[in-house]
């Protein structure tokens, strides 16, 4: 009876020796060189219409209007696969696609703001891999304002902009505890908010060069930056 005991508690214990080799090997992610191409791919026609305020050369047949409802499309259109990689896969983390297309999946999710229930979800995933160094802890900051403005919430880390057209002058949209958003910036690895509002100043000054020199605007706004 005892050598019957002792065997099947062996067993017991083999089955589970073996299980918890099986979840490793499980939990093992391979690089997917296929998704991590067609990411990168898809981000080149995303930029396409996030960078260009009236038609590129690519599309200079059609009018403002129509390139406005293209952009539109594009970017539906990407969100739907985004959807389908997340379902599959969950957040693609450096170890999936790699660094670049790890970018690239963000940046096109932050293009979504038209279903800010799909960003939400994102995120919870984005934060999982954060939390492993397995993505972009700033993209973390990045989205989670993204996701806040959108649902008419006042954002965290300051990222969300507009602007003072007068003067070229990026300002945070409404924004919590902003006394302290420098600290919070820095526990994701975001520079300080005035030397970002000095980066998006620029941006929008030069895709909007033409029109501000007309308006008298020479140059952005520049905010003093902490030493």
């Amino acid at each position: 009876m005892r050598k019957l005991i002792l065997i099947i508690s062996l067993g017991i214990l083999l089955s589970n020796c073996t299980s918890e080799k099986k979840s490793d090997k499980e939990q093992k992610v391979s690089f997917n060189e296929e998704l991590s191409n067609e990411l990168i791919a898809l981000k080149e026609i995303d930029q396409l219409a996030a960078k260009n305020a009236r038609p590129p050369k690519e599309y200079d047949h059609l009018t403002p209007d129509q390139w406005d409802t293209k952009k539109d499309s594009i970017f539906r259109t990407h969100k739907i696969r985004l959807e389908e990689i997340l379902k599959q896969y969950g957040y693609p983390g450096y170890d999936l696609v790699g660094e670049k297309a790890e970018q690239a999946y963000w940046l096109m999710v932050q293009h979504s703001d038209f279903d800010p229930e799909f960003q939400k979800k994102v995120l919870l995933e984005l934060e999982k891999q954060v939390q492993k160094e397995n993505a972009n802890s700033r993209n973390f900051g990045l989205l989670t304002d993204r996701v806040k403005i959108n649902t008419g919430q006042k954002q965290i880390y300051g990222t969300q902009v507009t602007y003072i057209s007068e003067k070229c002058q990026a300002i945070p949209k409404p924004l919590e505890d902003s006394a302290n958003v420098n600290k919070r910036r820095a526990e994701v690895g975001l520079p300080p908010i005035e030397e970002y509002l000095n980066m998006m100043s620029q941006m929008h000054f030069e895709m909007n060069k033409e029109n501000m020199i007309k308006r008298g605007v020479t140059e952005p706004y520049v905010y003093q930056v902490p030493q």
